[in-house]
């Protein structure tokens, strides 16, 4: 016989119920985690606009880089322009030759420092005297991978510009992966080994910086366009008497890497390696193609912009990079014998802006040469002295400067439009107020040397 079910009595029905109550005001309280990426889904504007969100936004986008490097790699044709000249270059100093008048290649003469042979030669080894080009391109994105890391830190440590923006840093420039991927040039490479200078140099680490400062210049010269920001900081850092051996370690570098080259023909090396006055080609120019090619060419329009370029840098110096009331012999002294207390300028603002300035007034700028100051664009805009300068705007110029850079061949239109926009940030960068930025990097610094106590 089925047993029968005892009656549900009204006490029973109240105790369930009171179960069921109980149940509903004891929910499970949310992870941390789970709050933050909910308060950033709510509002997604702190995600794209606050720096403290930095970390977050260039971490997404580096992995993303990956498979972006990967895919142009596989889908986009290699084209060779300067990788077999490489090849060939370095392969004449394997065979014995050290006479750099004697090195060249299908494109031309060697025309670079003595740390590029090493670390091309190294690359002649390794992709199996230059025939593996798809491995080649693989090592060369693994450059741009660490480039955008070194890169992203500095952004991450001055906080700078908002997060929305790095996604034009890396994954919106077809120029930038065809040089380091496609084109295998050596720029990036000297490029990588700067940003991790400019890295240690913000973490007080001067002597290690400026060491690897004269490798990346043992790359390519190119690099000597951050020489005098550095010299500046140098000097306002430890006064001229402590400057002095960091400037011997970046020339005694220079003397070892190239004391092969220097035995056999020091004045071929150096003629060679450190050609100030080479002549640049008329139908690669990317910032003068509205120049009649007479004038390109002419020796006293090269001697005009040398003379801009250096009063431009001695204008940034004496009036937004030195302290207010301080006399520029001042920087001689050792920081605690000045009469002014030491307020330090903002190291990669002095640097990314002495590279800028000589790029707008450079002879030449061949497409390659976009790498030379790419990364640095965001920095500078966003440090500018014009508040009113939208959002809009900044992204605006960042793109001109691209549509520049991507029309092939230049015309008068893209090579004009890029020298408004150099105008332009050259302008804001005039008009920033100089102890802004002493105080930003006072408290930079403060914090480093709390974090490490």
């Amino acid at each position: 016989m089925r047993q029968l079910r005892p009656p549900r009595t009204r006490r029973y029905a109240a105790d369930m119920a009171g179960v069921g109550s109980v149940r509903r005001k004891s929910p499970v309280s949310p992870s941390p985690l789970w709050g933050k990426l909910h308060t950033l889904w709510q509002d997604k504007y702190l995600l794209l606009f606050k720096t403290e969100y930095t970390l977050l936004v260039v971490s997404v986008l580096w992995f993303l880089e990956i498979g972006i490097n990967v895919w142009v790699i596989q889908k986009v044709a290699y084209t060779e322009i300067d990788w077999k000249a490489y090849m060939d270059e370095v392969e004449g100093v394997i065979n014995g030759t050290y006479d750099y008048t004697q090195l060249k290649g299908d494109t031309g003469p060697l025309v670079y420092p003595a740390g590029f042979v090493y670390i091309f030669t190294a690359l002649y080894y390794i992709t199996g005297h230059g025939v593996n080009i798809r491995l080649g391109q693989y090592i060369f994105a693994f450059f741009y991978l660490l480039t955008l890391l070194l890169v992203f830190r500095i952004y991450y440590r001055t906080k700078k510009v908002p997060p929305y923006v790095f996604f034009f840093v890396c994954c919106a420039s077809y120029r930038i992966h065809s040089i380091f991927v496609l084109r295998l040039f050596n720029d990036p490479v000297a490029m990588m080994l700067l940003f991790a200078a400019v890295n240690l140099f913000i973490d007080g680490y001067w002597t290690l910086g400026c060491g690897l400062y004269s490798l990346a210049v043992s790359v390519k010269m190119n690099v000597l366009l951050f020489a005098p920001g550095l010299l500046f900081l140098l000097l306002s850092e430890f006064g001229l008497m402590k400057t002095i051996p960091k400037l011997s370690l970046c020339a005694g570098i220079q003397v070892v890497l190239g004391l092969p080259f220097l035995l056999e023909n020091p004045v071929g090396y150096m003629s060679r390696a450190f050609d100030l006055g080479r002549q640049f080609m008329f139908k690669w120019t990317v910032n003068w193609r509205f120049l009649p090619e007479w004038l390109f060419l002419n020796r006293y329009f090269h001697l005009l912009l040398l003379a801009a370029h250096l009063l431009t840098l001695l204008l940034f110096a004496f009036r937004r990079w030195k302290r207010p009331g301080e006399s520029i012999f001042e920087l001689l002294k050792e920081p605690g014998k000045r009469k002014i207390p030491a307020q330090k300028s903002t190291i990669v603002l002095i640097l990314f802006t002495c590279n800028f300035i000589g790029m707008c007034f450079s002879r030449s700028l061949h497409y390659q040469f976009y790498v030379w100051y790419f990364h640095s664009l965001p920095y500078l805009l966003w440090s500018g002295g014009v508040k009113k300068l939208a959002h809009l705007l900044r992204v605006l110029i960042l793109g001109l400067i691209e549509l520049s850079w991507n029309t092939y061949p230049s015309t008068n239109s893209s090579s004009a439009a890029l020298h408004v926009c150099h105008l332009i940030i050259l302008l804001c960068l005039w008009l920033a107020p100089p102890l802004l930025s002493a105080a930003a990097e006072t408290q930079e610094q403060k914090a480093v040397k709390d974090k490490r106590h």
